[in-house]
């Protein structure tokens, strides 16, 4: 992330406030002092109906950012017409403008790059997409989905931080699975088709691997490499393809 909470008394104090509420009210918060003017992002993973539905609930017309980098499971472009149709989600898609044909053309797989590769692939598919969605989304909130137990990377992430001109908000962070699985369980809601499957973490075909003996949770995304694609480290406004 690109800025954190020592930056200011007033954000320590709103974050202060928000570490003591509940996902709700949280979400109630961003509504109140961005008048409105947020954004949802999902990836539609594994447990990504939760952020869905409280969000929906309480602002049923958000904009859910969804970033497709054309390289995502079949099993994921069901479920994300699955849960469109169920919650009617304003769903706002965003992609790199150059296709994923045209990008093994140019450069080879980055993926299988190393890890220099990866944060290219990433950059291009992923972090610019999402650069381009706040430009033309505008927004003054950003939720997203992270929680603590999800990874050693995500377990000191503050409940919001700020990413330029826009308050990004965790409302689920402190949740354990146990409660993902509640609320799930308490309102109907499918997990991700890949999770019976043991994939517990779900992102691209060829950078996701089922979770067993041999890999871990952490070793599931990009071989090991790295944990996070981009998205959530900051967006630089400098990026260029």
């Amino acid at each position: 992330m690109n800025s954190t909470v020592s930056e200011s008394p007033d954000l320590a104090d709103q974050v202060e406030r928000l570490e003591a509420m509940n996902a709700p009210e949280r979400i109630q918060w961003a509504i109140t002092h961005c008048e409105e003017r947020l954004i949802l992002t999902s990836s539609f993973g594994a447990q990504a109906a939760v952020c869905l539905h409280l969000a929906t609930k309480m602002l049923p017309n958000i904009p859910i950012v969804l970033i497709d980098t054309g390289y995502l499971f079949p099993e994921t472009y069901r479920f994300i017409d699955l849960l469109s149709e169920k919650l009617r989600l304003n769903l706002k898609i965003f992609r790199s403008p150059v296709s994923p044909a045209w990008q093994e053309a140019r450069w080879g797989k980055l993926w299988e790059q190393g890890n220099r590769g990866i944060e290219e692939y990433n950059r291009i598919n992923k972090v610019l997409p999402m650069k381009q969605a706040l430009e033309t989304l505008q927004p003054r909130g950003w939720l997203a989905g992270l929680r603590r137990a999800q990874s050693q990377s995500r377990s000191t992430v503050p409940v919001m931080v700020k990413d330029g001109d826009c308050m990004k908000i965790h409302p689920i962070i402190d949740w354990s699975d146990r409660q993902v699985h509640e609320y799930l369980s308490a309102n109907n809601l499918p997990y991700h088709p890949l999770w019976h499957q043991n994939y517990l973490t779900i992102g691209d075909t060829h950078t996701t691997r089922r979770v067993d003996g041999d890999v871990s949770e952490e070793q599931a995304r990009f071989f090991g490499l790295k944990r996070e694609c981009g998205i959530h480290e900051g967006i630089n406004p400098n990026y260029s393809i």
